[in-house]
């Protein structure tokens, strides 16, 4: 084991995938000379050149467009998104070649494109900078979406991604990239599949779904009901698409009871898909109706207001009352 970064282990992740494989190579703006804006791709150029690193203009459907023609001459691109907010230029190429192309070809041309994308808030920046598009990505098919939230995820899961022939939407939670923890680099091969959740803390009372930086909030939450007795069972979904409904399922019908928590906007959001699909496959195990705990539906906020809009431990732990018909912010106190 190896004490890291979540930015040192994506690092090392993409040094270890572009050693593995001459064919992958990362572009993006400043990832080459500079590093990156946050730093993740530092000493690439060194290591690689230029013909493997490649800083690009600040154009991001030209990105795009170039790591399509790349995939099709057999290359694996790790595409570099500088910020969130910033993939909307790309959005055309994204949902209407990189995920479609596979299909329109009957499979004959593979699309195995990485798309790092620096995501959420948290870090005092405003909009453009701080934003949560998954949803969108969800809805497209074609696509995998995976979200990390530790730094072990993000050296395996990372490298997974440059190794599938499908395009992913790779989700970096930015506010984490400083965060250490202990990362095995020696048993890639027996990883848990890109695909699969991970239960992060067991529990019999009420099930706590999330993913990215919101997975540390949601185990923050736990500890503090356990303090009531309350028992919060923590998924981290890891991938958003496709999502591993088995082991929600499995979670949910021990407790019925679940709570969802994202910090990107209630309306038409993940948590709303995953709630849906839940109600459908596990209705006769719940006890009580689902839970949405999310960010409000408006632009991102200033910075000083940040606080309020991120999900943080006061509003999942109501949310968990909720679903336990405990007295609760829209319940009132009831004496």
């Amino acid at each position: 084991m190896t004490m890291m970064t979540m930015g040192s282990a994506l690092n090392t992740a993409l040094h270890e995938s572009m050693q593995r494989d001459e064919k992958v190579l990362v572009m993006g703006e400043d990832v080459g000379r500079l590093g990156g804006v946050f730093r993740i791709t530092d000493g690439l150029l060194d290591t690689f050149g230029p013909d493997r690193v490649l800083d690009s203009p600040l154009a991001e459907a030209g990105i795009m467009g170039t790591a399509v023609g790349l995939a099709f001459r057999g290359y694996r691109p790790v595409v570099e998104i500088q910020f969130d907010g910033f993939m909307y230029p790309a959005f055309d190429q994204i949902v209407c070649q990189v995920a479609k192309l596979h299909y329109r070809t009957l499979g004959a041309v593979k699309m195995p494109i990485t798309i790092r994308i620096p995501w959420a808030g948290g870090v005092g920046a405003a909009e453009h900078h701080s934003e949560s598009p998954e949803a969108y990505f969800v809805h497209t098919s074609g696509l995998r979406v995976v979200a990390v939230s530790n730094p072990q995820d993000a050296y395996t899961v990372l490298q997974q991604a440059i190794a599938s022939d499908d395009p992913v939407v790779f989700l970096e939670p930015k506010r984490l990239y400083h965060t250490k923890g202990e990362v095995d680099t020696t048993n890639l091969a027996d990883a848990p599949p890109m695909g699969l959740a991970r239960v992060a803390r067991p529990g019999t009372d009420v099930t706590l779904v999330t993913y990215g930086a919101q997975v540390k909030t949601a185990l923050d939450a736990a500890t503090a009901a356990e303090d009531e007795g309350v028992s919060i069972e923590v998924i981290d979904l890891r991938s958003l698409s496709p999502v591993d409904y088995p082991t929600i399922d499995a979670s949910v019908r021990r407790t019925g009871r679940l709570v969802v928590t994202h910090e990107a906007a209630r309306e038409a959001g993940v948590a709303a898909e995953i709630i849906a699909s839940v109600t459908e496959r596990d209705f006769e195990y719940l006890e009580s109706a689902p839970v949405r705990v999310t960010g409000h539906d408006i632009p991102y906020p200033p910075s000083k207001l940040e606080k309020f809009h991120i999900p943080d431990l006061d509003r999942i732990l109501d949310g968990v009352d909720r679903a336990l018909g405990r007295p609760n912010s829209l319940s009132g106190v009831q004496l």
